[in-house]
């Protein structure tokens, strides 16, 4: 009869990965065996039961001094450092040694790209805990340093708007275009917004619908729209319907959408006619999901964690009332607002409502981060208002 410590390596990794931390501790130092395959990377039986503690809202009191054990791959803190709440890094954790790479690769997949200018000449570890303004007078130069993730969480928590003065978004417009925008931080109100832009575009009896487009670590990126029954192609906005239904991909995660497809080949800023432009633009989104990859950065929440591709569990919505939609002949109509929020305690009372008044920038390079198929298809990029030149 085989005893557990002569089976495979691969197996032994499989069952100590179903443990809890704490009893994964445990046996990795009931036998050199065990030892050498908790601590092998490739085998990283760690990973599940780390994984298992990030989806929930208690994380196990072995996972605050994880680092100090040389049986867990440093491998592991990527992850951790890349998806675990704020305060619980800040206030709790025992932070592990990692290389400059491995606290570039961290960064990278925890922040927006845009978050990089908060890096200048600093090492990438300071980059990810650290941020540094500086206050000019005429008498003396203030410096004030906070930890970039301290940072996030103050501004969870608060309605303080010090660091960031002017506060970025991307508006997609009907036409094929796109305008970054900035507003006031303090006075940054996405509905109120959003509601001046349906005033300007005539379609203030519309309903604003709010989807949650993907979220990460510390924000959600938030989509602004309305649906109507257009009587022109004229008002639809292609590009919105691509942003939250990327071509191709459907909510059961499988292959292509043709109901999908059809309804985006028909309408927008592209010419309908004799010509075989129609057809192109079909086939092009039949064969678009080849060139989708999961998305790793930033890498999104676990709510998330098959972006683009459809998620399972509830998290993703992009595809909410879209049979409803179909039915009803429903188009994305005038220009869809895209925001970063940030992630606060009552974040997610509703997936999609803005229940918290505290956003951050969202920028071009952050757009292309979590949609570059769009980067094809925007027709003009606009920086501030206007038509552009």
């Amino acid at each position: 009869m085989l005893s557990f410590e002569s089976l495979p390596v691969e197996l032994i990794a499989e069952i100590l990965g179903e443990l809890d931390l704490q009893y994964l501790i445990i046996m990795s130092h009931l036998s050199k065996r065990f030892y050498l395959v908790a601590s092998d990377s490739s085998l990283n039986p760690w990973r599940r039961p780390i994984l298992t503690n990030l989806r929930s809202n208690t994380y196990e009191q072995a996972l605050k001094h994880l680092s100090v054990r040389l049986t867990v791959p440093r491998q592991n803190w990527i992850e951790v450092l890349s998806l675990a709440r704020p305060s619980f890094i800040l206030f709790e954790a025992t932070l592990p040694n990692l290389t400059s790479s491995e606290w570039e690769e961290c960064f990278s997949r925890r922040f927006l790209p845009g978050w990089r200018r908060w890096k200048k000449d600093s090492s990438w570890k300071e980059a990810f805990l650290k941020f540094v303004r500086h206050f000019s007078s005429l008498s003396a130069l203030l410096i004030l340093c906070l930890r970039l993730l301290h940072r996030v969480w103050h501004r969870s928590v608060s309605s303080c708007t010090t660091d960031e003065s002017w506060t970025k978004y991307i508006v997609l417009n009907r036409n094929g275009s796109a305008n970054e925008l900035e507003v006031s931080s303090r006075n940054f109100n996405p509905v109120t917004l959003f509601n001046e832009m349906k005033l300007q575009s005539n379609l203030a009896h519309l309903e604003t619908r709010i989807r949650l487009v993907v979220e990460l670590a510390d924000v959600r990126i938030l989509a602004f729209g309305t649906l109507g029954r257009p009587r022109s192609t004229l008002t639809v906005n292609p590009n919105a319907h691509i942003l939250l239904h990327p071509p191709g991909i459907e909510s059961g995660g499988g292959g292509p959408a043709p109901k999908i497809d059809r309804r985006i080949e028909d309408h927008g800023v592209y010419p309908i006619g004799a010509t075989s432009t129609t057809s192109q633009l079909s086939h092009e989104y039949l064969t678009a999901p080849s060139t989708y990859t999961r998305m790793m950065h930033p890498l999104p929440a676990l709510t998330h964690s098959k972006y683009p591709f459809y998620t399972p569990g509830g998290g993703d919505r992009r595809w909410k009332n879209l049979g409803e939609a179909d039915s009803e002949g429903l188009e994305w109509v005038g220009g869809l607002m895209v925001i970063a929020q940030i992630i606060g305690a009552s974040s997610h009372t509703d997936s999609t409502a803005p229940v918290r008044q505290q956003y951050a920038s969202f920028s071009w390079c952050d757009l292309w981060a979590i949609a570059p198929w769009l980067e094809e298809r925007i027709t003009k990029r606009i920086d501030g208002a206007g038509l552009g030149h």
